[in-house]
C-alpha cells in the first residue's frame, strides 16, 4: 500500500507540473497578444543582460586561457627536443658537455614550473569563477516561471472580482493562491536583485587578478630563461675558441683546369664492389662512350699542348685502345665483366617515421558522434530532467545536439561513460550539463 501511495504523489506531482506549465503558457500567449498586462522589471532587466554578458566574457576568457596553455605545453615539448637534440650531438671530449646536460635539465624543470603555475594561479581560478553562474542562470529561470504564475494568479483573482456572478469561495481560493504565488517570486527577486549587480562589479577585481597573475608568472619564467640562455650561449662560445684554431679541409670538386689524370677513370676493385672515388661520375642504366674507352686512351686537353704532340699521343693511345679492347674480348667470352653490379635499393614511403598504408581504426566502442571526453571537476547537481547529474572524477563522453540549434552557451550535451559501458543507449543515458564544470582530457 505505501508503493501505491508513493506511485500516487509522484503522478500527482506530474500532473500538477503538467498543468502549471499549460497555465504558465496560456499566460504568456495573451500577454504576446496584449490582452493581458505583464509585470516589468527594467532595473532587474538590465541586471540579466549584465550577467549574460558577463558570463559570455568569461567563458571566452576560460577558451581562451585553455588555448594559452596548450601552446605553452607545445612549446615546452618543441623545447625539450631542441635540447634534447644538442646533448646527442655534444661529443663526450668536448668542453662544456656536463654544462649542458644541466642547462637542459633545468630547461625542462623551468617549462613545467611555468605550466603549472598558470594551471594553479590563472586556470582553477577561471574555474570557480564561472562556477557560479549556473545556478544562477537557473534561479534567473525559475524566477522568470515564478512571475508568469504571480500574473496569472492575480488575472485570475481580478476577473473573478469583476464578475457579474461572484462567487465567494472562488474569490477567496483565488486570493489565497495570488498572495501565495507572489510571495513566492518576491522572496526570489529580492535575493536575485541583491546578487546580480554584486556579481557584475566583482568581474574587475577578478580580471585584475587574473591577468597580473599571468603576467607575474611569465615575467619570472622569462627572466629564468634568460639566464639560462646566457649560461648556453657562454659554454658554446668556451667549445667554438677551442676548435677555432683547427682547420677543416674540402676537397674541391673537378674543373676544366684540372691535370689530365683527373679524368682518367680508376679500375674497379677486384671484389666487383661499386666505385665511390670522389672522382668517379655516376652514370644512370647506361656508360657514355667516352667510358668505354682503354685505359690511356683520353688526351690531355690543355690548350698550350702542340698540334703533333697531340697527334703522337693519339697514335700511342691507338694501339693501347686495340690492346685493351682484345682483353675485353677475352673477359667477354670468359663470362666476366670488368664493371660493378649496380643496386638499387627501395624502401616504403614513410610520414613522421610510420610507414603509411598503418593508419589507426577508429575506436568503435564510442557512442555515435562522439567528439571527445572530459572529467567533471566539481559535483553539479542537475536541475532539470534533460540534465547529467556529475560527481567530481566523472568522465563525460560528448556527443553532438541532435538539433544544433538547441544548444545553449556554455552547455555540452553527453553521456557518462560509466552509464554507456553499462548501458549502451543513448537515449535513457545522455544529457546536457555545464561545459565549465568540467575539464577536456582527450
Amino acid at each position: 500500500m505505501a508503493e501505491l501511495g508513493s506511485k500516487g504523489v509522484t503522478a500527482g506531482k506530474i500532473a500538477s507540473n503538467v498543468q502549471k506549465k499549460l497555465t504558465r503558457a496560456q499566460e504568456k500567449v495573451l500577454q504576446k497578444l496584449g490582452k493581458a498586462d505583464e509585470t516589468k522589471d527594467e532595473q532587474f532587466e538590465q541586471c540579466v543582460q549584465n550577467f549574460n554578458k558577463q558570463l559570455s566574457e568569461g567563458t571566452r576568457l576560460q577558451k581562451d586561457l585553455r588555448t594559452y596553455l596548450a601552446s605553452v605545453k607545445a612549446m615546452h615539448e618543441a623545447s625539450k627536443k631542441l635540447t634534447e637534440c644538442l646533448q646527442e650531438v655534444y661529443e663526450p671530449d668536448w668542453p662544456g658537455r656536463d654544462d649542458t646536460n644541466k642547462i637542459a635539465e633545468n630547461n625542462d624543470l623551468l617549462w613545467t614550473d611555468f605550466h603549472q603555475k598558470l594551471v594553479d594561479q590563472a586556470l582553477l581560478t577561471m574555474d570557480t569563477y564561472l562556477g557560479q553562474f549556473p545556478d544562477i542562470k537557473s534561479r534567473i529561470a525559475k524566477r522568470g516561471r515564478k512571475l508568469v504564475d504571480y500574473d496569472s494568479a492575480r488575472h485570475h483573482f481580478e476577473a473573478l472580482q469583476t464578475a457579474k456572478k461572484k462567487d465567494e469561495t472562488k474569490i477567496a481560493k483565488a486570493e489565497e493562491e495570488l498572495v501565495k504565488a507572489q510571495k513566492v517570486f518576491e522572496e526570489m527577486n529580492v535575493d536575485l536583485q541583491e546578487e546580480l549587480p554584486s556579481l557584475w562589479n566583482s568581474r574587475v577585481g577578478f580580471y585584475v587578478n587574473t591577468f597580473q597573475s599571468i603576467a607575474g608568472l611569465e615575467e619570472n619564467f622569462h627572466k629564468e630563461m634568460s639566464k639560462l640562455n646566457q649560461n648556453l650561449h657562454d659554454v658554446l662560445l668556451g667549445l667554438d675558441k677551442q676548435y677555432a684554431g683547427n682547420a677543416f679541409p674540402v676537397k674541391a670538386q673537378p674543373s676544366d683546369s684540372t691535370p689530365a689524370k683527373a679524368n682518367k677513370s680508376p679500375s674497379p676493385p677486384p671484389d666487383g664492389s661499386p666505385i665511390t672515388s670522389p672522382e668517379t661520375k655516376t652514370v644512370n642504366h647506361e656508360l657514355e662512350p667516352s667510358t668505354l674507352e682503354a685505359p690511356g686512351a683520353s688526351i690531355p686537353k690543355s690548350p698550350s699542348q702542340p698540334a703533333e704532340a697531340a697527334r703522337a699521343g693519339a697514335e700511342a693511345a691507338g694501339s693501347e685502345a686495340a690492346a685493351g679492347a682484345e682483353a675485353s674480348k677475352t673477359e667477354a667470352d670468359s663470362g666476366s665483366s670488368s664493371l660493378p653490379a649496380v643496386v638499387v635499393e627501395t624502401f616504403p614511403a614513410t610520414v613522421n617515421g610510420t610507414v603509411e598504408g598503418g593508419a589507426s581504426s577508429e575506436r568503435a566502442d564510442m557512442p555515435p558522434g562522439f567528439l571527445f571526453k572530459v572529467q567533471a571537476m566539481h559535483d553539479y547537481t542537475a536541475t532539470d530532467t534533460d540534465e547529467l547529474q556529475l560527481k567530481a572524477g566523472d568522465v563525460v563522453l560528448v556527443i553532438p545536439f541532435e538539433n544544433p540549434e538547441e544548444q545553449d552557451e556554455g552547455w555540452l550535451m553527453g553521456v557518462k561513460e560509466s552509464d554507456w559501458i553499462q548501458h549502451k543507449e543513448l537515449d535513457q543515458c545522455r544529457g546536457v550539463f555545464p561545459e565549465n564544470f568540467t575539464e577536456r582530457v582527450q
